[in-house]
């Protein structure tokens, strides 16, 4: 197991050069505008996964996902030259939907915060149906008759019948 700083550095270094290898040396067509947004390399050092989004439509992401695909093995050898270390790992290309997900959840929250807002404006000049404040209030110290409890008086335990007792 190699040190986990180790692999973050060599995650950080394999990003910048497979993105600037597909910048500069990937000459597919079928390439789109990809841009490598992170990397993870294993704690063995054996395996490297680069995460990449493409800006376009459906069919540009899978064409820029086959291109990948196959320039992995210029794209392995750029990395060993550039790194210098003895055993290079494998690239797994993952396209990252993190910014689509995050686009939708920006969209949600507006129609969220349109929806706060349209609930205020109907709620500006409501009132209520009942009283301002319907919950009971215990009863004042005084109010209560001195000997009864929750479960009534004395008296009313007593004559109760025998089946019907409680047991508190």
């Amino acid at each position: 197991m190699a040190d986990p700083a180790r692999a973050r550095k060599l995650a950080v270094r394999i990003r910048q050069i497979v993105s600037a290898a597909i910048e500069s040396q990937i000459k597919d067509p079928r390439l789109g505008m990809v841009t490598v947004t992170d990397a993870r390399v294993t704690g063995d050092l054996r395996e490297a996964t680069v995460f990449y989004t493409v800006y376009g439509d459906a069919t540009q992401v899978e064409e820029s996902a086959k291109a990948l695909a196959s320039a992995t093995g210029v794209l392995r050898s750029t990395v060993g030259k550039q790194t210098g270390i003895k055993f290079v790992p494998t690239l797994t290309f993952v396209a990252d939907h993190v910014p689509d997900t995050a686009r939708e959840l920006d969209e949600a929250l507006e129609r969220v915060r349109h929806a706060d807002a349209e609930l205020a404006r109907i709620r500006e000049g409501a009132t209520y149906a009942g009283e301002a404040d319907p919950y009971r209030r215990p009863a004042e110290e005084g109010d209560e008759d001195e000997g009864t409890t929750e479960a009534g008086t004395a008296d009313d335990r007593a004559d109760a019948p025998a089946g019907s007792r409680s047991a508190s």
